[in-house]
């Protein structure tokens, strides 16, 4: 099973992430993007590995997910995409190659994979290229996912709308 969750910033998405990919294998991997580049940063980190527990073994990779997903015999977290994009936008890399090896990998792998990612577009227009280009290019990112996946939930408030599977 693959599996998007997505919603916009503190809706519960990564807490709803967990719960179903606790429920889909016992061996489970966090494949995290982020990078931790100020205190802020690394207090958000350890509160999350905290959440998380002894259960959950942590991979880092803020570029190469695709490389990472295919985990036989393991559930794969993927938190999250839009940090991944941002990742991807300052690294300079080309967005639609690495969308394409993202979906292809996806499509592959025979382990169940959740991945999180955030609405980005509900909010207002942004005012810069940059901006419009990172928001734009989530949006792309998320809707290829969404086609390749089995289950899409949108979390609200705290609360899971399935809207696909």
């Amino acid at each position: 099973m693959k599996a998007l969750v997505t919603g916009g910033a503190r809706s519960g998405k990564t807490r709803h992430a967990l719960s179903l990919a606790e429920s889909l294998a016992p061996h489970r991997i966090y494949l995290a993007t982020a990078e931790v580049r100020d205190a802020e940063m690394a207090d958000r980190v350890g509160r999350h590995r905290a959440e998380r527990g002894p259960s959950w073994q942590t991979i880092e990779e803020p570029l190469e997910v695709a490389l990472r997903l295919d985990r036989p015999g393991a559930v794969v977290l993927l938190d999250c995409l839009t940090l991944w994009v941002s990742n991807l936008m300052e690294a300079e890399r080309d967005l639609p190659m690495e969308f394409a090896r993202l979906n292809a990998a996806l499509a592959e792998v025979r382990n169940p994979v959740v991945v999180v990612t955030n609405e980005v577009g509900f909010g207002i227009v942004p005012d810069n290229a940059l901006a419009r280009r990172f928001r734009d290019a989530s949006g792309t990112l998320a809707q290829g996912v969404a086609a390749v996946c089995d289950r899409v939930d949108l979390l609200v408030a705290g609360l899971p709308l399935r809207v696909k599977g």
